[in-house]
C-alpha cells in the first residue's frame, strides 16, 4: 500500500480520474469527492450497471478504457482492484506520466484521514448498519458524510449521504475485511457487528480472519471507541482480544446480552414494524424485518449517540430525532429489497424480495426474520451459493440454514475469478443433496430459467389453511435476482 499517499484537505478543483468507475464502492467515493469540490472523470466497460444512473445524476459519463483518458492535467488516479497497471491502458498511461495512483481502499483511507472517521465492519450487516447510521444522522445537527456499500433508499437512492455544510465532517463508511482492505482506513470509532469464518480463499482459518479484525480495531487512536455486538460470540471474543492488547480502547457493547445504555429488549412485530426497547432511549421501532436488523439498528444508535457526545451534545435531547431516523430506514438495494408485488392465477398475493445474504448465519437469521415479519405467508427461497471455497468450508452450515423456508430452490454455485472451479469437490447439486438431510422440500434447479419455472409452479399451488399469500425470495451474492424478475414477469402477463 502507498502508506504516505494522501489527498489534500481542500479538494476544490482537484482533477481525479477513476478507473472502474461503475463499481459500487467507486461510485460512492466519487459522490463523496465530488461533493467536496473535486472534478471527476472515469472509465469502465460499456455494459450498463445500476450505478450508471447515479453517475448520470452527477453529470459523469463513463468512457471506454483508453490512454487518451489520462492527460497531464489529471492529478490523481483511483482504480478498482479488478484492474492492473500492467494491462489497463488508463493505468499504464498514468504510470507513464507519473500521476499518483491509489487503489479504491487506499483512496477511502485517504478520505478517512481528512475527518473524524468511523468504520463499520463485520462479516454480516455492514451495509445495513451503515445505511441505518446514515439515516439516523440525517435527523441530527451533525456535520456528516456517510458511504455505504450499496444503494440505500433513504439516501435518495444513492450510496452516500451528505449532511455536511462546511468544515471537516464526521465521516462514516462501510469498511471491508476481505484481503485486509480495511487496514487502509483511519477510524476514531468502529462498529463490529460479527466475526465468523468467511473468505476462506484468503482466511483459511477462523483465527486468520479474527486476527485481521483485531489488527483493524487496534488502529483506533488512544481512547478510541469500539461498539461491538454482545450477542455475537466472535465479536465478543475479538473485542476482548483487542482490549487485552489495547486496554485504552473504550468498549461499548450492544444487544440483548449487553450491559449499559445499549442493552436491547426485542418486544413485538406489529403492523409491519419491529418494536424493541433500548436501555437509554426506551421503545423504538423499525420498518424492516428481522432480529438481526434490530441489532443493526441498536449499533447505529450507539454510534449516533457517541457522535452527539463527541460534538458536545447530549443524546437525551435528541431521542425523538433518533427514533424518527430509525423509522425512515426502508432498506437498501439487495438487502431485503421488495422488488415487486404480483398475484397468482387464484388472485393470491406474491411478495418478491431480493437479498444479498450469502453466509449461513445471514441466511438463517434473515429467513427467520421474514417468518416473523410476513406472518401467514408461504416462503419460497431461491439461493445461489457464492464461491466454491466458502461452500466447501461451510457445507453443513449452508445445508441446515433454510429451516424457516417452506420450499428451497438451489442453483449452481456462483464462482469467483479467484478460484479454480474444476478443482472443487462441491457443486450446487452437492449442496442440494446435503440440504435434503435437513429440509423436506429442496429442489435443485441449476439454471435460472429452470428455477423460475419451478418457482412459478410452487407459487400456483393452493395455499394451506392459515396462509394468506406467498413470499418469494432470491438470496445470495450472485445474479439469481434474475429469477425473481422472471417470476414477476410471468405473473404480470
Amino acid at each position: 500500500m502507498n502508506e504516505k499517499l494522501s489527498l489534500p484537505s481542500n479538494l476544490e478543483g482537484l482533477k481525479i480520474h477513476f478507473v472502474g468507475i461503475k463499481g459500487t464502492g467507486m461510485v460512492a467515493l466519487v459522490e463523496i469527492l465530488k461533493s467536496r469540490g473535486a472534478l471527476i472523470s472515469g472509465s469502465d466497460v460499456e455494459e450498463r450497471f445500476y450505478t450508471d444512473e447515479i453517475l448520470e445524476k452527477l453529470g459523469i459519463t463513463a468512457k471506454r478504457f483508453s490512454a487518451d483518458n489520462v492527460t497531464a492535467e489529471i492529478q490523481y488516479v483511483v482504480y478498482s482492484s479488478a484492474y492492473n497497471p500492467e494491462t489497463n491502458p488508463d493505468l499504464a498511461q498514468a504510470r507513464k506520466l507519473g500521476i499518483p495512483m491509489m487503489l479504491y481502499t487506499e483512496a477511502l483511507g485517504a478520505v478517512s484521514r481528512t475527518a473524524y472517521s468511523c468504520g463499520i465492519c463485520g462479516v454480516h450487516g455492514k451495509t445495513t448498519t451503515t445505511g441505518l447510521t446514515g439515516t439516523v444522522l440525517k435527523h441530527l445537527p451533525l456535520n456528516s458524510q456517510i458511504l455505504a456499500g450499496s444503494i440505500i433508499s433513504s439516501f435518495d437512492n444513492s450510496c452516500t449521504l451528505n449532511n455536511s455544510n462546511s468544515g471537516s465532517p464526521y465521516f462514516v463508511a462501510e469498511t471491508c475485511e476481505y484481503q485486509r482492505h480495511f487496514m487502509a482506513f483511519s477510524p476514531s470509532k468502529i462498529i463490529l457487528t460479527s466475526v465468523e469464518s468467511d473468505h476462506q480463499d484468503y482466511y483459511p482459518t477462523f483465527e486468520d480472519i479474527q486476527n485481521a479484525f483485531v489488527d483493524y480495531i487496534c488502529l483506533l487512536p488512544q481512547g478510541g471507541q469500539l461498539i461491538y455486538c454482545a450477542d455475537d460470540k466472535g465479536a465478543c471474543d475479538t473485542a476482548n482480544i483487542a482490549h487485552g492488547r489495547r486496554p485504552d480502547i473504550q468498549l461499548v457493547p450492544y444487544g440483548k446480552n449487553a450491559d449499559g445504555d445499549f442493552k436491547l429488549n426485542p418486544l413485538r412485530v406489529e403492523n409491519g414494524k419491529n418494536y424493541f426497547n433500548v436501555q437509554c432511549l426506551g421503545e423504538c421501532a423499525l420498518a424492516v424485518p428481522g432480529d438481526h436488523n434490530v441489532l443493526n439498528a441498536c449499533a447505529a444508535l450507539a454510534l449516533a449517540c457517541g457522535l452527539l457526545k463527541e460534538d458536545g451534545k447530549n443524546p437525551s435531547d435528541y431521542v425523538q430525532e433518533l427514533k424518527e431516523g430509525l423509522l425512515e430506514f426502508k432498506g437498501g438495494k439487495r438487502r431485503s429489497e421488495v422488488i415487486g408485488r404480483v398475484k397468482n392465477s387464484a388472485g393470491k398475493e406474491i411478495v418478491v424480495l431480493d437479498d444479498y445474504g450469502h453466509h449461513p448465519t445471514a441466511i438463517k437469521t434473515t429467513l427467520a426474520g421474514y417468518r416473523d415479519f410476513y406472518k401467514g405467508y408461504r416462503i419460497i427461497v431461491d439461493f445461489m451459493s457464492h464461491t466454491y471455497t466458502r461452500t466447501a468450508a461451510l457445507l453443513e452450515e449452508f445445508a441446515s440454514s433454510f429451516g424457516s423456508a417452506d420450499v428451497v430452490i438451489l442453483n449452481k454455485i456462483y464462482g469467483s475469478a479467484r478460484e479454480n472451479a474444476s478443482a472443487s469437490n462441491v457443486t450446487g447439486k452437492t449442496l442440494a443433496e446435503r440440504a435434503g438431510n435437513y429440509h423436506d422440500h429442496v429442489i435443485y434447479a441449476e439454471e435460472f430459467d429452470e428455477a423460475a419455472n419451478v418457482a412459478v409452479a410452487e407459487l400456483e399451488k393452493p395455499l394451506e389453511e392459515g396462509n394468506c399469500g406467498y413470499l418469494f425470495v432470491s438470496m445470495g451474492a450472485g445474479d439469481n435476482w434474475k429469477v425473481g424478475k422472471s417470476v414477476i414477469s410471468h405473473f404480470e402477463k
